[in-house]
């Protein structure tokens, strides 16, 4: 039996043409994959194939993202050549969200700032403390990494965070660090530092908008839970 490629399936099955007669948007997860590798096995369609790396994620791009070209060569129809594509096209498209995240949004909620960040220190593997800040408007001058620690804690030094804040004229801020565990409940640790830098704040009239929390799907908002 030979190789099941794109231009032997009917028409309404090329992804490639349904693209160009329908736009990107139309395309599943599986069938954009399926335009990267352009053909599956003796056994099954680039589609078919492309599904079945998906499920091997429970169908989660960022999980998809992480494996290595020995990983994807693992599956059947799986070259090195298509590996490197498949990871390639998953970087550009990371990449093209931290340069969306650089373009100084304005910031009126903690979706708005979770969106911002989770795309740096979502999936890392271990704690980052970073800060935005913002100008009277909310708009973000500059987002700046405070410390990188272990798997469980960070040290915060709160004065080399107000120096950087008085340095950019800043009104206020938004402080955040990740969760490798997963977990989105803050620690005491958490919660005092909090307090820390909000306490510094008033003395300097640099206001602490929000504390979050964030992991790879989700995160905790001080000031939405009331605890700020």
């Amino acid at each position: 039996m030979e190789k099941l490629t794109i231009k032997s399936w009917a028409l309404d099955d090329r992804p490639r043409e349904k693209l160009v007669a329908k736009g990107k948007t139309s395309l599943s997860d599986a069938e954009l994959i399926a335009i990267l590798i352009g053909s599956g096995n003796r056994e099954e369609s680039a589609v078919g194939l492309s599904k079945r790396i998906l499920q091997s994620v429970e169908g989660n791009i960022n999980e998809l993202a992480k494996l290595s070209v020995e990983k994807l060569t693992n599956f059947k129809g799986i070259g090195e050549a298509k590996a490197i594509a498949i990871i390639t096209a998953l970087e550009l498209g990371k990449r093209r969200q931290l340069e969306t995240a650089l373009e100084k949004p304005k910031i009126t909620s903690s979706k708005d700032v979770f969106n911002l960040m989770q795309p740096l220190i979502g999936d890392v593997e271990h704690e980052e403390f970073w800060v935005l800040f913002l100008n009277n408007s909310n708009k973000v001058l500059a987002k700046k990494q405070i410390s990188k620690g272990g798997l469980t804690a960070t040290v915060v030094d709160v004065r080399l965070l107000f120096k950087r804040a008085l340095e950019l004229t800043s009104v206020a801020m938004v402080v955040c660090h990740n969760h490798p565990s997963g977990k989105l409940q803050p620690s005491n640790a958490d919660k005092q530092l909090t307090q820390k830098i909000k306490e510094a704040g008033v003395t300097l009239d640099i206001k602490l908008l929000d504390h979050l929390i964030i992991t790879e799907k989700a995160y905790f908002s001080f000031a939405d839970e009331g605890v700020l």
